[in-house]
């Protein structure tokens, strides 16, 4: 494990001058996610690759339980909001799977667990996929407006503790519009700036060229359980736009059992020739891809990276 600060559960877990335990590695990455299931699917490579370098240390910040997601197992289904509300709680578990299952990276929910509360979201009414913020928010929403300042705060005190050279969340759309990553984004950038030890800030994306590859592949495959994504009915950027792609091919069997670990959100289809689809409770199919892409905020024109870590400290 390359993070020996390990922050699942207890009274630690305040993501405010909490006791993250000692930084001692030379390089340091810290993720910030909107729900547990985030971590997995948008970055799991990265954090799984980092993790297992003894000179890194990664942390995971999670910034709700995701307690406003749907079920996908039916004797599971009482968990859902609209019914026990208890999707959060049961959220906790998947995700400590998950990271353990990434190689035990250290991880934080942001301000303590159930401080802020998954804000769900709706479509936003154009025929599209695009997701809005809803009207009626929980008084412990993530995306309240009136929150970004006291959230900003926690992160900064928890950045400042752990002094990463690297962040990495989401693009300013959160990929596809759902408030909590927007809100993710804004308070990661807004932090980067008020602490002296970040100099670099990384999108996680999807590369347009990667994901339709991706995609032609699992077109092919006899069998497939999933339906095939409508023309843009899955988030992806510009090739031009990507500066860095980080490949994770030798992390792939962790993947995998960190996508597992999440029951409640996600299918996995494996076929003996190793390829891999997962789905959302939507069951639109989406490869699991071995390059992870991302866009370092103000890259300068041309820039291909293939470590985050690239020009830290010179």
């Amino acid at each position: 494990m390359a993070n020996n600060a390990t922050h699942e559960g207890g009274p630690a877990e305040t993501g405010a001058g909490c006791d993250i335990g000692a930084v001692t590695a030379s390089r340091r990455l810290v993720l910030v996610h909107a729900h547990p299931d985030d971590e997995t699917l948008a970055t799991g490579g990265v954090i799984a690759r980092y993790a297992a370098d003894p000179d890194t240390d990664v942390t995971v910040v999670t910034c709700t339980l995701g307690e406003e997601g749907e079920v996908i197992p039916a004797e599971l289904a009482e968990l859902a909001p609209d019914r026990a509300d208890q999707l959060g709680g049961y959220r906790i578990g998947e995700l400590a799977r998950a990271i353990e299952a990434l190689g035990g990276p250290g991880h934080v929910y942001l301000g303590g667990v159930g401080r802020f509360r998954d804000s769900g979201m709706v479509l936003a009414g154009d025929g599209g996929v695009r997701a809005t913020v809803r009207a009626d928010l929980h008084p412990r929403a993530f995306a309240d407006p009136a929150k970004l300042a006291e959230e900003t705060d926690l992160l900064v005190e928890l950045l400042t503790d752990l002094a990463p050279q690297v962040l990495v969340t989401y693009a300013d759309d959160g990929g596809y519009g759902h408030p909590d990553h927007v809100r993710a984004h804004e308070i990661t950038v807004a932090a980067a700036e008020r602490v002296p030890s970040v100099e670099k800030v990384y999108f996680a994306v999807h590369g347009r060229s990667t994901l339709d590859a991706g995609l032609a592949e699992l077109a092919a495959e006899a069998g497939m359980p999933y339906r095939m994504p409508e023309p843009g009915e899955l988030p992806s950027v510009p090739d031009e736009t990507i500066t860095t792609r980080i490949d994770c091919t030798d992390r792939r069997a962790a993947r995998i059992a960190a996508i597992r670990a999440h029951v409640t959100q996600a299918y996995l289809w494996e076929k003996d020739s190793g390829l891999v689809a997962y789905a959302m409770s939507n069951d639109v199919a989406q490869p699991l891809v071995d390059i992870e892409e991302y866009v370092l905020a103000g890259a300068p024109a041309g820039l291909s990276e293939t470590d985050l870590f690239e020009g830290v400290g010179t």
